[in-house]
């Protein structure tokens, strides 16, 4: 009922920049939290950046002054806004999002997208 959709993702190279995207669509009633995590190969999913639907942000420190985390309430959109990208920033960056859905009845669930890749040469 509810499809996350992440676009943005490519090759780069260190100090460069990217921007991801993650649009919401289906039976949404509104979104609370919106996040963005990376998980690199070998290693666990991490929270990267968090945005609340009043658009309150908070951030992993590894990623602190270069990216920024924004959000279109009426677009249903999350944005990851990445510069200075660093080697170790490689990963896949999963969106994430915590919805109330409105069909029959009235729930919440978290959602995640598929992933788009991030692959930052040094």
């Amino acid at each position: 009922q509810v499809q996350l959709v992440e676009s943005g993702g490519g090759l780069v190279q260190a100090g460069g920049s990217l921007r991801l995207s993650c649009a919401a669509s289906g039976s949404i009633f509104s979104i609370n939290d919106l996040a963005w995590y990376r998980q690199a190969p070998g290693k666990q999913r991490e929270l990267v950046a968090r945005i609340t639907s009043g658009g309150s942000a908070n951030y992993a420190d590894s990623v602190k002054g270069r990216f920024t985390i924004s959000r279109d309430n009426a677009k249903n959109t999350l944005y990851l806004q990445m510069n200075s990208l660093k080697p170790e920033d490689t990963a896949v960056y999963y969106c994430n999002a915590d919805i109330i859905i409105a069909t029959n009845k009235i729930y919440r669930r978290a959602y995640w997208g598929q992933g788009t890749q991030v692959t930052v040469s040094s």
